[in-house]
């Protein structure tokens, strides 16, 4: 599928003349010194996967994501082979799965959602008040595109109907990762996603037995989470919540607060 932007100008005109309007005047005039930088404002396109999104209902479902990252979390931390390792290894872990890991809860916990375009007037406002952006509002919004992802994601794993221990196995494989960066204890996690993969294998067989294709597509169906970025899964989940602070701070005192 080609994801290029194919918005015209005349489609600007129409969607947002007086945001057109405004732009054309400032595109037409000399930069003044201390004027609004409008090549920083991101670029509100008209394509169906590029518009920016936010939840439909956002005081519902983030409070149910934030139940999500609790119980992610603390699964993490009732993992005796994840306390036994340096700390420094647990936080590139950490680092690493917390979202894949957090995808996992919304599939399990059957987390639906819906979204709406960001509302429209954000931008002008931003022009007409003459605002400079902090570095918090330069994230990344979550997109259309972004978002069909993970909900095509989510579709696949509930057509998988996994069992509790399909689900507690595989996010064993995701946690220990031996490709993360930098760790200390490298072979020691190679052999744990190794337990869990045999683990989630000896699951399937035995919940499954007539089906010899279930574990790979399981694997497959969990690649797929790579693909959805961190940034996504804050900004469209928690931003609402937790405002301006850093999402990683608050995994890490939940992780370390014992």
């Amino acid at each position: 599928m080609d994801n290029r932007c194919h918005c015209s100008g005349n489609v600007d005109r129409l969607s947002n003349p007086i945001l057109f309007n405004i732009l054309s005047q400032m595109d037409n005039s000399k930069p003044r010194q201390n004027s609004l930088n409008y090549n920083s404002i991101p670029h509100r396109c008209n394509c169906e996967l590029r518009r920016t999104v936010c939840l439909k209902r956002p005081s519902e479902i983030c409070k149910e994501a934030s139940a999500v990252l609790v119980k992610t979390i603390q699964f993490m931390k009732n993992l005796p082979a994840f306390n036994q390792m340096p700390p420094n290894d647990q936080f590139s872990l950490l680092k690493s799965c917390w979202a894949p890991l957090f995808i996992l809860g919304l599939a399990q916990e059957h987390v639906d959602f819906e979204v709406m375009d960001t509302p429209a007037d954000s931008m002008l406002k931003k022009i007409l008040l003459n605002r400079k952006e902090s570095p918090g509002m330069e994230r990344e919004q979550p997109t259309m595109a972004g978002v069909s992802k993970l909900k095509s994601c989510l579709k696949k794993f509930w057509s998988l109907d996994l069992s509790p221990k399909e689900y507690a196995y595989l996010k064993g494989t995701m946690i220990f990762n031996p490709d993360v960066p930098d760790l200390k204890a490298a072979l020691f996690v190679e052999g744990l996603q190794q337990e869990a993969q045999h683990a989630l294998s000896e699951v399937v067989q035995l919940l499954h037995p007539g089906d010899q294709e279930r574990f790979a597509r399981i694997l497959l169906t969990a690649s797929m989470l790579q693909s959805i970025t961190p940034s996504l899964i804050s900004e469209l989940f928690f931003r609402p919540v937790i405002g301006q602070t850093d999402l990683m701070e608050l995994l890490v005192d939940m992780l370390f607060c014992r």
